[in-house]
C-alpha cells in the first residue's frame, strides 16, 4: 500500500465533500449560462456570416448550425476540462467533476457536452414529428427541459442523466474564505 488516503490523495487528508447543488440552483445556472451564451453565439454567428459572405439568414443555415455546435463544444470542453467551471457555474458555485471528485479530462468533458444535448433532443423530436411551429416551439422546449431536469429527482445523488452516463457529477464549489487576521491590540 502506498499510504494514500481513501480518495487516492495524501494520507490523513479527507476527500472534499461532494454535495450536489439543489435543482433550483442548477436551473438558475442553466438560465444564466444561456444568457452568457447569447453573446458567444452572436459573435460566432457574425464571424461565420463574415467568413462565408452570407447574404441571407437561411442561406448556409446548416453550416451555421454545425459551426455553432462546434463553437459551443469548444466553449464547454475548454472550461470543464480547465477548472470544471464555466463563468455561470462560477457565479452559482457549481463545479463538474468525475464520480471520484477529480477534475474531468477533455475526453470526458466532450462526452458530457455531446450527452448534454439530451436536454433538448426529445423536445426537438416531438416538434419535428408533430410539425409544430410558432409559440408551440418554446412551450415544447420548456416542457422538455423541465421534464429532463425533474428526472434528476429519481437519481439517488440527484444527478442529471447525461452526468450519470458519462461518469461526471455536479458538486457545490464554495470559494475558500480568506484567513482572518487577528486584531491588533
Amino acid at each position: 500500500m502506498s499510504g494514500a488516503g481513501p480518495d487516492g490523495g495524501a494520507p490523513g487528508v479527507a476527500a472534499p465533500a461532494l454535495d450536489t447543488p439543489g435543482l433550483w440552483r442548477r436551473m438558475a445556472c442553466f438560465v444564466y449560462e444561456g444568457v452568457l451564451l447569447f453573446g458567444v453565439v452572436m459573435i460566432a454567428g457574425y464571424l461565420f456570416s463574415s467568413l462565408t459572405q452570407q447574404r441571407h439568414a437561411l442561406t448556409g443555415r446548416h453550416g451555421l448550425q454545425a459551426f455553432l455546435f462546434v463553437v459551443l463544444g469548444i466553449y464547454f470542453v475548454w472550461f470543464w476540462s480547465r477548472g470544471g467551471q464555466t463563468v455561470a457555474m462560477k457565479a452559482w458555485h457549481i463545479r463538474v467533476v468525475d464520480v471520484a471528485g477529480r477534475p474531468v479530462t477533455q475526453a470526458r468533458a466532450l462526452a458530457r457536452y455531446l450527452l448534454a444535448w439530451l436536454w433538448f433532443l426529445p423536445a426537438l423530436a416531438v416538434l419535428a414529428a408533430a410539425g409544430l411551429r410558432g409559440g408551440a416551439v418554446a412551450a415544447v422546449l420548456i416542457a422538455g427541459v423541465a421534464t429532463y431536469a425533474l428526472l434528476a429527482r429519481l437519481h439517488p445523488q440527484r444527478q442529471f442523466l447525461h452526468d450519470v452516463v458519462c461518469g461526471t457529477r455536479l458538486v457545490t464549489q464554495r470559494p475558500a474564505l480568506p484567513a482572518r487576521r487577528p486584531r491588533a491590540g
